[in-house]
């Protein structure tokens, strides 16, 4: 990471603004996080179509890549975008993941919520569980 990167820009505004303050806070939380991958996973799967034909393109008989011997454009623009599409699959997976973090938080907390409200400790945030 670079030094010029600042502290308050290493989060994503959408996800830290949500307050951790109740099961509704964790629905809105996963839905924003969802969308985000989503959006994401598109970007850069329509980036990788594009950059495979700028590539191509932009590069098609340059006299380096002739003179060493490389291989053709095309195969070296594959291998390239190749990584911008695992990168577009990896944020499908998040996506699916955050469903599978909703899930499992409903089901480790919200389906005991009647047996198990935590009423005598006092937390340093206050978690409303009554916001179902």
């Amino acid at each position: 990471m670079s030094g010029t990167a600042k502290p308050g820009r290493a989060r994503i505004p959408e996800l830290s603004m949500i307050p951790w303050e109740g099961p509704r806070s964790i629905t809105e939380y996963s839905r924003a996080g969802r969308a985000l991958a989503r959006d994401l996973a598109e970007e850069f799967a329509l980036g990788a179509d594009e950059l495979y034909a700028v590539l191509v393109r932009s590069f098609k008989g340059h006299p380096v890549l002739a003179v060493f011997g490389a291989p053709d454009v095309r195969l070296r623009a594959r291998r390239v975008v190749k990584r911008l599409r695992r990168a577009a699959e990896l944020q499908k997976g998040a996506g699916v993941e955050l469903v599978k973090f909703h899930a499992q938080f409903r089901k480790e907390f919200v389906d005991v919520l009647p047996h198990a409200k935590p009423e005598k400790r006092q937390p340093r945030v206050v978690f409303n569980w009554d916001d179902v």
